[in-house]
């Protein structure tokens, strides 16, 4: 029964979220972007292919993190201000399916988006090679698993934005905080590396400590990006393959916990 009406709830919450006109407008600019990419590219007369592959990797990136921020940010905040949460809260669903309820829909939202623009972006990256061939073939099987890392690193930032709704009463610390744990843990990787070299020596050991624990505490979005690997069509490694999925999963499952925990003992209006 619980679990019918968690798909029940998560229908009702992709409804209102594909229906949202934000997503349409990201959506739309997302394809007016790879619609330009064949033109950009042209400009690289010797790497047409390989700018038309960043070009369109890039687009897709940056349209999936706008609706990761907004969506996942915004939605718990609006229905609180609209009564939504309060009058669902009223039926026999627990705080916990709601939220692990709008967490999958926004995570359909965002795979539905990668799927739709990574086909777009097949068709553009096509046209441009044929009119410029390369030395390199396209190595369309390592630009889904670029375009599918994307998706999971997204989703593992909705999950961030979810837990941070769960605890906030405005959407300031939401989108704001998001998008500084995003930029923090798309640089940590490089961070890491550079105090854990001879470099870090001249650190005090005690900052290098915690600058390692925050590493260790910050969502790592590095392990997300196989773009270098697409461009050049380069193989991916077992290892390399396994760890973004393992990794995601069990990251979005603490974050999600976390915000049941702290949404379960929040007031609301």
């Amino acid at each position: 029964m619980q679990l019918r009406q968690w798909s029940a709830l998560t229908a009702s919450h992709l409804r209102m979220t594909l229906r949202d006109r934000i997503l349409h407008a990201i959506f739309g600019v997302a394809v007016v972007m790879l619609l330009m990419v064949p033109s950009l590219s042209s400009f690289s007369m010797r790497q047409v292919q390989e700018l038309a592959v960043t070009l369109s990797l890039s687009a897709i990136s940056l349209s999936l993190l706008i609706v990761a921020l907004l969506m996942g940010s915004s939605s718990i905040w609006r229905d609180i201000e609209r009564r939504y949460t309060a009058s669902i809260l009223t039926l026999p669903i627990s705080r916990g399916n709601y939220l692990l309820a709008k967490f999958a829909s926004i995570s359909i939202s965002l795979l539905v988006c990668g799927m739709i623009l990574g086909v777009a972006a097949s068709v553009v990256i096509y046209l441009a090679a044929a009119s410029y061939p390369s030395d390199l073939p396209i190595a369309w099987e390592t630009l889904i698993i670029a375009i599918s890392s994307d998706v999971l690193k997204y989703i593992v930032l909705t999950a961030v934005a979810i837990l941070l709704s769960a605890v906030s009463t405005s959407i300031f610390l939401p989108f704001f905080g998001t998008f500084a744990i995003y930029l923090a843990g798309s640089a940590s990787q490089e961070v890491y590396e550079y105090v854990s070299a001879e470099f870090g020596h001249e650190i005090h050991p005690f900052s290098v400590g915690i600058i390692k624990g925050v590493y260790y505490l910050l969502p790592n979005f590095s392990a997300f990006n196989f773009k270098v690997h697409a461009v050049y069509a380069l193989p991916i490694s077992a290892p390399e393959l396994y760890f973004p999925f393992i990794y995601s999963l069990i990251y979005t499952c603490i974050l999600l916990g976390l915000a049941i925990w702290a949404f379960n003992r929040r007031e609301l209006p």
